[in-house]
């Protein structure tokens, strides 16, 4: 009886989270979200932040923790955190990159603030920048419009 009630339990929080929505965004290293976006045919959206701003923290909170923007990232998007002032190595159309060169890569040498968000189609190769600090309601407007520019036409 102890081992039916135990199988009871799991199969009961395995069927409830699996109808959970979107409620939090599941980030990726840069590598691995490009990788995934290539295989997935899906718009890279890439956080450009840094340790040290403050914008970004509050962005994350105010705008990337709010189940609306996690819900649109995961429908249309692969998120990708990057950290430029990381020493790290990073791989971009076959070529290999620094933090900051992969930033001026990405942003054709205008990054010039964070937070960044910079989304990329990678199949068309097309870009789209956004500077500054979003909130919740404006993130929303801006995948939707990285949406309608960047998706593929099937």
């Amino acid at each position: 009886m102890k081992k039916l009630s135990i199988v009871l339990a799991l199969a009961f929080i395995i069927v409830s989270n699996s109808f959970k929505p979107a409620d939090e965004i599941k980030w990726m290293g840069f590598d691995e979200g490009y990788a995934m976006a290539k295989k997935k045919k899906k718009i890279m959206l890439i956080d450009v932040y840094t340790d040290w701003c403050g914008w970004c923290k509050r962005m994350d909170k105010d705008a990337y923790a709010k189940s609306e923007v996690a819900a649109l990232v995961d429908k249309d998007f692969v998120a990708i955190k990057f950290n430029p002032e990381l020493n790290a190595s990073y791989t971009f159309e076959g070529k290999q990159y620094s933090g900051s060169a992969l930033a001026g890569a990405l942003s054709d040498n205008k990054l010039n603030s964070y937070p960044t968000t910079i989304f990329v189609q990678p199949k068309t190769k097309t870009k789209k920048m956004i500077v500054g600090y979003r909130n919740a309601l404006q993130m929303t407007a801006e995948l939707d419009a990285a949406t309608k520019e960047l998706a593929l036409k099937k």
